[in-house]
């Protein structure tokens, strides 16, 4: 008998152990570095479905006007003819008075739950309480893409800097951050869909020279929106997407 449940303990430890191995290889998929996915996400070669999981903190659900501009942006850039789907949850306030990108992608290890499954890819989005712990009294970051299908948006500064007198609207300014983290996540500029053309910022690396494109390196701040309109991609970044997969 205690050889019969030595074997059955053994074989339930190497099912925990494969199980864990297996979960552990899918996750590994969207853990790598920013601009590794930029082709599996432009093209359907491989994934020709995608769903965004956006996740954010009580009280600070992105707009739903700033999620469909961002669906319609990203129909108009890349091929997923098996459609693009967004799924929307809330989760209570870690308590954090500033985030660290440690502690964001904590937050994402913690709850993320959609990873690259057959031929859908999954992207995560989380949107913070609280600000960057990098930003300081003359700079604030309003987003990151930090990995190859994650991005953070502090949409508690973005709150604080839209919406009121001589600011943007708060749908303009989280559009915009939106549709510019997830460039980088499509790799411009240069930042692993490749360049067409010359157009890197050399004082600002992955970031348009073109101070009219949705990557030029002040769309992160919202100081260069410009009639309360959302910046829009130029000709040489639609070239390098379309390059790497994309329209």
């Amino acid at each position: 008998m205690k050889k019969i449940i030595a074997v059955i303990s053994l074989f339930l430890l190497i099912l925990s152990s494969c199980s864990k191995d297996s979960a552990e290889n899918i996750q590994v998929n969207n853990k790598r570095t920013l601009g590794a996915s930029a082709h599996d996400l432009l093209s359907d070669d491989k994934f020709d479905s995608m769903i965004i999981e956006i996740v954010y903190v009580e009280g600070f659900e992105p707009s739903a006007t700033a999620i469909t501009n961002f669906v319609s942006f990203l129909n108009s850039r890349i091929n997923k003819p098996g459609g693009i789907s967004i799924e929307k949850r809330a989760i209570p306030s870690p308590g954090n008075t500033t985030y660290t990108n440690a502690q964001i992608i904590a937050i994402e290890d913690a709850n993320r739950i959609h990873y690259n499954d057959g031929s859908q890819i999954a992207v995560w989005a989380f949107f913070a309480d609280a600000k960057s712990a990098t930003d300081t009294n003359t700079s604030v970051i309003l987003g990151t893409a930090y990995r190859n299908t994650s991005f953070v948006i502090y949409e508690n500064t973005v709150k604080k800097l839209s919406g009121g007198a001589f600011k943007p609207s708060t749908t303009v300014l989280e559009t915009t951050v939106i549709e510019h983290e997830f460039g980088h996540i499509l790799g411009l500029t240069n930042a692993g869909t490749a360049l067409q053309s010359d157009h890197e910022d050399p004082n600002h690396k992955r970031h348009c020279d073109v101070e009219s494109c949705l990557m030029y390196w002040e769309s992160e701040s919202g100081s260069n929106i410009l009639g309360g309109t959302i910046p829009q991609l130029d000709a040489q970044c639609i070239a390098d997407l379309r390059a790497n997969g994309g329209k």
